[in-house]
């Protein structure tokens, strides 16, 4: 019998910077666990405002910097229709929080913050978009997926 995979989705406004890097670092994480097959990951965003656009060029600099592997992709805006589908939704900060309450409601509890599976309750990942350091949000993108993984084993 075949072992059900969880299936993660990562979310933040814009899905150009944090809920891609969060993406490709729990894969990177998973891959080096030798879990692969235990997961399905991916990333969205709530907002419209950069559908079609990549990973945001010093985000990949980050990703490539810590020698996290990332394809091409297109950020994408969350629907509804997927709640059914995810087992995590896990947002990057507050606003993303209330943003995809509006999106869809959450009768599983699915929904949470990654930097609270870092002990770090109610804490959000820094912006990069505002702020300019993404080495920060790298930090805490990475202490967030290490602890979304230990919490998953």
């Amino acid at each position: 019998m075949q072992k059900e995979k969880i299936k993660i989705m990562f979310i933040c406004h814009g899905n150009i910077c944090r809920s891609p890097m969060a993406e490709f670092v729990m894969k990177e994480l998973v891959r080096q666990a030798g879990r692969e097959e235990d997961f399905v990951i991916a990333s969205s965003a709530t907002s419209r405002e950069e559908l079609g656009n990549p990973v945001y060029p010093p985000a990949q600099r980050v990703l490539r910097a810590h020698n996290i592997p990332f394809e091409r992709r297109e950020a994408r805006r969350f629907t509804a229709g997927e709640y059914e589908e995810w087992d995590l939704l896990i947002c990057m900060d507050k606003n993303n929080l209330r943003n995809l309450s509006v999106i869809t409601p959450d009768p599983d509890g699915k929904v949470r913050l990654l930097l609270d599976y870092a002990g770090r309750k109610g804490a959000e990942v820094a912006d990069p978009w505002w702020t300019g350091n993404f080495d920060e949000t790298w930090q805490d993108v990475l202490d967030g997926c290490r602890g979304l993984l230990d919490a998953l084993s």
